[in-house]
């Protein structure tokens, strides 16, 4: 095991490319299309892989990684369990934050913004394009719920399979969200750690203001 010592000295020296106010999409979800697109292309794994940070009522953050099942004009799209940990704090607080890292790439994408449910119509379109293990787990698991044992989550998954057979349905319980982001920050490393940042923020018209950050 690497002490701590030995992990101070862990660095990566970055430089594939850089980053220029001038090849920017004006939009910055039609920026995000353009990365992401090239992070798929390079057959990275998980490349829609993302980090949701949310707070609680008592004002504790908290962060995961879900997986980015939808980029358009409206936003930043994932699904979930709305009575899971994650979703009772959004249910508290809708403010949160989204960080996409594409390591290979150098690039790292960071989104703060407020969340609202997709409409059910969109959760039950997807739902069916689930794999079916998927789909029966949405019902087997009560998500962030305490478990006696792993027993007792595959018992459920059974009885899911029992009940429900090849066709389950979207549990009520269970749905999309949407991410409508107020600033987006593309980060794209650059060597001796001069990075290049930088961040769309939503102006009160709705328009897009650009500016950099120091890295």
């Amino acid at each position: 095991m690497a002490s701590n010592f030995d992990i101070a000295h862990l660095r990566e020296e970055y430089g594939q490319r850089g980053l220029l106010e001038g090849e920017l999409d004006p939009d910055p979800l039609r920026q995000f299309q353009k990365w992401l697109t090239e992070a798929i292309a390079q057959q990275l794994l998980e490349p829609n892989a993302m980090t949701l940070a949310t707070v609680d009522a008592t004002g504790q953050p908290w962060s995961r990684t879900v997986l980015l099942k939808g980029c358009d004009l409206r936003g930043f799209s994932f699904f979930t369990n709305y009575e899971s940990a994650k979703g009772r704090q959004l249910a508290h607080e809708t403010r949160c934050a989204l960080t996409c890292r594409w390591g290979e790439l150098e690039r790292q994408v960071n989104v703060t913004g407020r969340v609202e449910k997709v409409p059910r119509a969109e959760t039950e379109a997807y739902f069916p394009k689930r794999p079916l293990a998927s789909r029966l787990g949405a019902w087997a698991s009560r998500q962030s719920d305490v478990l006696a044992d792993r027993a007792a989550l595959e018992k459920n998954f059974e009885e899911a399979k029992a009940r429900f057979g090849e066709n389950p349905p979207a549990p009520e319980h269970w749905g999309g969200y949407i991410v409508r982001p107020a600033t987006i920050e593309f980060w794209q490393g650059r060597s001796s750690r001069l990075h290049d940042r930088l961040r769309y923020m939503r102006l009160a018209d709705g328009a897009w203001k650009i500016e950099r950050l120091a890295p």
